[in-house]
């Protein structure tokens, strides 16, 4: 693939291949800019025309407007802690990406080389992907999506993350889905995963159902960066993400049904 595909080209493609089970989408081709913007423009053509339909009608519409009080003081305390171990071989703190008044709240495991050199969560291939497979539901971290991680700071060789660390960064975590209130939760990796549904269980048994975070539907299903080295697992990402849609696609109904 490359970026001269056009948007609806780029629409067309993301349900063809999530369909097909396969996401080999050469993103070696793409800046991560250009597959944000080529993302963002195939969700606005794919809601075009639809001014007074779900999409306006949910909490996606109210995208604007300043961070609260509370979630700034939030970030400046992540900023500058110290409460682990990582804080002192991390080069920055990686608190989050995307909006913070965003419908879905996409929650991976830890910081990466890319994410800990930019500071920003899901950069580099894994991002570009998963901004990809948002896409082809047509949601976005610009307008619609939150994203960040258990961890803030990078754990030193992209190792799992350490019980004690997990509990040092939890406070932070569990303040994020409070104040941030968001439709749904996408957890991606098992440690996500296991920490928001609290079973043990491999990810793969974990996926495919819907469970319940402190009244917030979550689903889990595979980290991207899982995808880029095993593509078997596609398809069952891609089943997940229409389990995203339907959950925020009933709130939509919820809401319209209530305005009727």
């Amino acid at each position: 693939m490359s970026s001269r595909l056009s948007p609806g080209e780029l629409a067309r493609l993301l349900r063809q291949r999530g369909e097909m089970g396969t996401w080999e989408l050469f993103l070696d081709d793409l800046t991560r800019r250009e597959v944000l913007e080529l993302a963002d423009a195939a969700r606005r053509r794919d809601l075009e025309g639809a001014s007074e339909g779900p999409e306006s009608a949910g909490k996606g519409a109210a995208t604007s407007g300043e961070p609260s009080e509370a979630y700034v003081t939030l970030k400046k305390t992540a900023l500058a802690c110290q409460a682990c171990r990582l804080s002192q071989g991390r080069t920055q703190v990686v608190f989050s990406d995307g909006t913070p008044r965003g419908r879905l709240m996409v929650i991976g495991e830890a910081p990466g080389a890319h994410e800990d050199r930019t500071g920003l969560a899901f950069v580099g291939p894994a991002g570009k992907l998963l901004d990809l497979l948002l896409a082809s539901v047509g949601l976005s971290r610009k307008e619609s999506v939150y994203i960040c991680n258990v961890l803030k700071c990078r754990p030193p060789g992209n190792r799992d993350p350490l019980p004690d660390e997990i509990e040092s960064c939890e406070p932070y975590l569990r303040q994020q889905i409070a104040l941030l209130s968001p439709e749904a939760i996408l957890a991606t990796g098992s440690f996500a995963g296991q920490w928001l549904t609290g079973r043990r269980s491999p990810l793969g048994k974990l996926r495919g159902e819907v469970y319940s975070y402190e009244g917030v539907p979550v689903v889990v299903t595979y980290h991207p960066a899982a995808l880029l080295r095993n593509a078997k697992w596609t398809r069952a990402t891609w089943e997940d993400l229409q389990l995203v849609r339907e959950i925020l696609d009933r709130g939509d109904e919820a809401r319209l049904s209530l305005r009727g």
